[in-house]
């Protein structure tokens, strides 16, 4: 029986890794068979070529798997991969033909995994025993252990390390050597003749005391590290992430001016300064190396600061902060009076953004899977993500900091909170990572996402909700921002993009010229004149507007769930039009072909002075292909809808949509219609999308009490 390199458990078969932990190592894979590979696992790959559907990608001599173009987060023209790159990519499965199916992995560098594992066939080993010949031979150990990258010649402590094998720890407190772990020379420049002491800072043999700071530095500001590569510089700051690889441990430490990360060695996955917790003030002197384009220090030495000193360095922190993170003031995109009556919640969110950005606290954004939905969330990412490029010395920083999740609902509920609280848990405990700041655009305003957002406070998270739409009450009480109108009648031609996009505006100005077209974009139809004019002015007329809407529209239902992050940068602020005008095509195509059919199929009836379609879209819809029925509800609304008493209802197996040419409540309604038919459970799922649940088995009662319902609110 062995036991896993990760937490130390013990694992059937001697191998090396838990079923836990399966996912955060990377395998080295030395097998001959396809059918040896193990599903979900992440291995190291070759590129070996591409096709129009993918890239294949080599993971041993004579092993060969396809990473389709549907698994990336990505365009595959996009991708930068050339044959013969190293890359990291997930096993999904084997098919019995012996064709390999592989994921995506955003994680693309070896100090990314926790740890690094050889399997051979069917058995797992770490690197120094896969290369340990029979005799036991310890100088070739010794040998492979000196030539491991982050030595003192400057390379990457990171990456050399966990070349080394060992695994990465579990973060602050975890000192203990794992199994196979031998030490080399590392971040600290420590030889053979160097060994460590109790409190994990490096010893000569010649000398009794631990190295000191070097009383002589002065102090530099993070900022400018990377004008000051191959110095030896002193710095001040707060841990704001430790992380345990293979070989360092990395310690994320900010100041006023960014953040850069720190590698203490003492031997490959042993924990260095184990007193050291993220919120402490340290004060460390190194040498700043450059590695791939990211700037880090090599740490000499490293001591905890307490007192008049740590209290200086939280001050500094305290002023650049609130300087920083409180834009200036609001000034809405075309100068919009709606908006600009929400100025003050407006400024509170970008401060919120703003701050969790500088205290390197993650930021994850859910919006609706929808075209307005997507332009708000892109508005945030595009005005973020530069924030996070300046303030971290990673070049991978923003995957880090900054996540889209696309709701598939307008509503944030208890599966979407489970989510984001299962992740945010993992992230925590796995690597140190502080509690991200939630950012609710076009959702989490109304009592249906309350369960949600409580879940959310149980932990102390920190939410910010945007709106277009009027929130309830009790959503107002239960987030610590939140910016909707305070009346019903303030103004009815507001959509979430367009108060995202000031939002955007003033969280970085430096932006603002990128997103002039995108109000434009989010309206369905009639958007108001002043963001048409302000979208020409940006380049955009009215058609290459809608075509951007109908792509965006379109892109949004497949794969849901995704981001789409890339794709979705390239159809809003990279496209000369060619990419918008072919999805657009498609769009039109697919929605005339529903519209067409959902027509032929509309039964149409008068209730007291009210005409109704009502359509059965479990018959006549193709319920799992485009256009999702909120949106083919609309379309076939806005093209019927000729008179002021009109309404339309599509009803499914146990939910319905209303759309209404008046002004009229669906939770009105809702409630009307559980009055009439009792036993039918009816209840509103979704305020925004007119959506309402019931029974299946009261399909029948619940058309006959929605439709009189409906009737009577007219």
């Amino acid at each position: 029986m062995g036991s896993c390199i990760i937490c130390g458990a013990d694992v059937d078969g001697g191998g090396r890794i838990c079923d836990p932990h399966q996912e955060d190592v990377v395998f080295d894979f030395q097998g001959d068979s396809p059918h040896q590979l193990v599903s979900d696992r992440f291995y190291r790959g070759v590129v070996d070529g591409y096709a129009e559907f993918g890239v294949f990608v080599d993971l041993a001599p004579g092993v060969t798997g396809l990473l389709h173009r549907s698994e990336l987060d990505r365009r595959l023209d996009s991708l930068d991969w050339e044959p013969g790159d190293e890359v990291f990519v997930q096993v999904k499965g084997v098919r019995d033909n012996g064709n390999i199916d592989l994921a995506w992995s955003i994680r693309q560098a070896d100090r990314e995994f926790r740890g690094v594992l050889v399997q051979d066939g069917e058995t797992e080993s770490l690197p120094q025993e896969d290369g340990d010949d029979e005799s036991g031979d310890d100088e070739s150990d010794d040998a492979d252990a000196s030539e491991s990258d982050g030595g003192a010649d400057g390379e990457d402590a990171d990456d050399g390390a966990t070349e080394s094998g060992a695994a990465h720890g579990d973060g602050a407190g975890d000192a203990e050597p794992v199994d196979g772990g031998t030490a080399s020379e590392g971040a600290t420049g420590a030889t053979d003749d160097f060994e460590t002491n109790d409190s994990g800072t490096v010893e000569s043999d010649d000398s009794d005391e631990a190295d000191d700071l070097d009383e002589d530095r002065e102090r530099v500001d993070i900022g400018t590290l990377s004008e000051a590569v191959g110095d030896a510089v002193r710095i001040d700051g707060e841990v704001v992430g430790v992380r345990q690889t293979g070989g360092p441990t990395v310690f994320e430490v900010r100041d006023e001016t960014g953040v850069v990360d720190v590698a203490a060695f003492v031997e490959p996955g042993v924990r260095a300064y184990p007193e050291v917790e993220v919120g402490d003030a340290v004060r460390i002197d190194g040498d700043v190396e450059s590695h791939r384009g990211d700037v880090q220090v090599e740490s000499e030495a490293l001591v905890l600061l307490d007192g008049e000193e740590a209290e200086a360095v939280r001050r500094r922190l305290a002023e650049a902060l609130t300087d920083e993170a409180r834009p200036e003031g609001l000034q809405p995109l075309a100068g919009d009076e709606t908006i600009a009556q929400l100025a003050d919640g407006l400024l509170d969110a970008a401060e919120a953004v703003r701050r969790a950005v500088l205290e390197s606290r993650p930021i994850v954004v859910r919006h609706p899977a929808t075209a307005d939905g997507y332009v708000a969330g892109a508005a945030v990412e595009r005005a973020v993500l530069p924030l996070i490029r300046d303030e971290h010395s990673k070049s991978d920083a923003e995957y880090h900091y900054f996540t889209r999740r696309p709701l598939d609902d307008p509503v944030y509920g208890m599966d979407a909170a489970t989510n984001d609280a299962t992740r945010m848990l993992q992230d925590r405990d796995r690597h140190d990572e502080q509690l991200p700041l939630f950012l609710l655009v076009g959702t989490g305003s109304t009592v249906e996402s309350a369960d949600g957002i409580d879940l959310l406070s149980v932990y102390g998270v920190d939410a910010v909700v945007v709106d277009a739409e009027v929130a309830d009450p009790e959503t107002r009480e239960a987030v610590d921002t939140l910016v909707s109108p305070e009346i019903a009648d303030i103004d009815g031609d507001l959509s979430t993009g367009a108060l995202v996009a000031s939002l955007a505006s003033a969280v970085n100005d430096d932006v603002r010229d990128d997103l002039r077209h995108l109000p434009a974009v989010s309206y369905w139809a009639d958007a108001p004149d002043r963001y048409v004019d302000l979208a020409r002015d940006a380049g955009y007329d009215v058609e290459r507007v809608a075509e951007l809407r109908e792509a965006i529209a379109l892109e949004a239902y497949y794969q849901s769930y995704q981001d789409k992050r890339e794709l979705v940068a390239d159809l809003l602020f990279s496209d000369g039009g060619d990419l918008a005008a072919h999805v657009s095509e498609q769009f039109r195509e697919k929605l005339e072909t529903e519209i067409g059919t959902a027509t032929a199929n509309v039964v149409t009836e008068a209730v007291d002075g009210v005409e109704f379609d009502v359509l059965d879209t479990d018959g006549y819809t193709h319920r799992y292909d485009f256009p999702p029925t909120p949106l083919l509800l609309d379309d076939l609304h806005r093209r019927r809808a000729n008179g002021e008493a009109h309404a339309t209802v599509g009803i499914g197996t146990d939910e319905l949509y209303v759309r209404t040419s008046a002004d009229v409540s669906v939770r009105d309604v809702a409630e009307r219609a559980a009055e009439l038919a009792p036993a039918a459970d009816i209840a509103t799922a979704g305020l925004r999308e007119g959506k309402i649940e019931f029974l299946s088995g009261e399909r029948d009662a619940v058309e006959d009490a929605v439709v009189a319902a409906v009737a009577e609110a007219f």
